[in-house]
């Protein structure tokens, strides 16, 4: 059955929305135009004045930028009253949601946080950069060693995290410096080999299995063959290579241990790739923790040490979470929250600047109205219609001279001339949408 929907607007907009009524799927839209030019510009005491009760809608849908309490205008009126989105072109995307909500609350993969040089740290910036980790998301600190070398007083830095609540491991190849760490507590220890599988047989906490020197799976299988001959606790890891530097082949490698141990916890090192691709990290982490929830990986490794990996573990949190309530689903990790959109844009339907001369020659007052139009920048009142890509260009042909009206227009601008940059969809006095990124923490 469908909705009818009463939509409230002003002159303005009206013929703009008429022409999108059509395009709502299961909505039987009805139009209410009000004696005002900017629907923007309404209030609720303002439409209850004005807005008669109508039989022939279920609810009705204000102007998204509507300010002031909806309660009275519902009681009034005896139906469901609620704000729609802030630009009328939303409103295909606003009527689309999913039936079911998105839940991000459930996850199996765990987040392994590195602390890079971990040895080089006082226990005070330890416990700093392990406090920022485990905001972020992280469910296990991971205590970076020297390469190959001992990790100096691995045993203290193991006990100060887990005195502060944290679950820790250690990555070194250094066998003593493992064995110290198993014995301090260590939730986790990577990695052991053919070489220095020998000394964990008597360690309590999982060990991560890795190939030998070569990197080869024939040397990883037997590795896993004696540490579950001993009955030890292991954690897989094939090892995933670089980009251009055998990653496909490794991808591989997982696919193949989790064919032949289907039962055998396993771990993944995304910093191989997040780190070493001069790209920005989100999409990639997306794609890892969809390729973990598909083989069942239980502990993703990650790090942020170059620039363009900064936010990698609230990246992979909120990935995990999406991929997982996917996944469970059996459906595309599409049409979600958007967190993971970031640098570009959730579809939206643009203007173009023929629409936009229509509707400026409507306009009789001089109120600046800024809008994105095919990569330009586009302002318009009752007085002049000016059309550039560059915000300064613009501004020198507005004739403004009052100080705060330029402070307030220049920072527009540069916000749309942003949004006209990255394909983003830039409204008047509202934010742009970074994803995960414009959420306050």
């Amino acid at each position: 059955m469908r909705r009818r929907v009463l939509f409230v607007t002003g002159t303005l907009a009206a013929p703009s929305l008429e022409a999108l009524l059509p395009r709502l799927e299961g909505i039987e839209g009805r139009l209410a135009v009000l004696p005002i030019t900017v629907a923007a510009l309404m209030t609720a005491s303002w439409v209850d004045r004005h807005l008669e009760p109508r039989e022939d809608c279920d609810e009705i849908l204000l102007p998204g930028l509507l300010r002031g309490d909806l309660e009275p205008l519902e009681r009034r009126l005896g139906l469901p009253v609620r704000r729609g989105p802030k630009d009328l072109k939303d409103l295909p995307r606003f009527f689309g949601g999913e039936e079911e909500p998105v839940d991000y609350e459930g996850y199996s993969l765990k987040i392994v946080a590195e602390i890079v040089e971990a040895w080089r740290l006082c226990p005070p910036e330890r416990l700093e950069a392990a406090r920022a980790f485990r905001a972020a998301g992280a469910d296990i600190i991971d205590l970076g060693g020297p390469p190959g070398g001992p990790f100096p007083a691995v045993a203290d830095a193991v006990r100060s995290l887990k005195a502060e609540g944290f679950a820790v491991s250690v990555d070194s190849l250094h066998g003593p410096t493992l064995e110290e760490a198993a014995r301090a507590g260590a939730d986790l220890l990577l990695s052991v080999n053919g070489e220095t599988l020998p000394l964990a047989q008597g360690w309590s906490c999982p060990v991560v299995v890795i190939p030998d020197g070569d990197g080869d799976l024939d040397s990883l299988y037997r590795n896993l063959d004696v540490a579950l001959e001993r009955k030890m606790k292991v954690v897989a890891d094939p090892l995933l290579s670089p980009l251009l530097f055998g990653f496909a082949r490794s991808l591989a490698g997982y696919v193949e241990v989790r064919r032949r141990y289907p039962q055998v916890p396993m771990l993944m090192g995304g910093g191989n790739v997040t780190e070493l691709v001069e790209a920005d990290s989100v999409g990639i982490n997306a794609l890892l923790a969809g390729v973990a929830e598909e083989l069942s990986i239980d502990y993703l490794l990650t790090t942020e040490v170059v620039s363009w990996t900064a936010g990698t573990v609230r990246e992979l949190d909120r990935a995990r979470k999406m991929m997982h309530w996917a996944g469970k689903r059996r459906r595309l990790a599409k049409h979600m929250r958007g967190d993971l959109v970031v640098a570009k844009e959730l579809p939206f339907d643009g203007y173009g600047e023929k629409e936009l001369r229509s509707l400026a020659a409507k306009v009789r007052d001089v109120n600046f109205r800024i809008f994105v139009a095919d990569g330009k920048i586009v302002v318009f009142n009752g007085e002049r219609f000016v059309c550039a890509e560059d915000p300064a260009e613009i501004f020198g042909r507005l004739g403004v001279v009052d100080a705060s009206h330029a402070f307030y227009l220049g920072r527009e601008l540069e916000r749309a001339h942003t949004a006209a940059l990255l394909g983003k969809k830039y409204v008047q006095e509202s934010p742009l949408r970074f994803g995960y990124r414009g959420e306050r923490r």
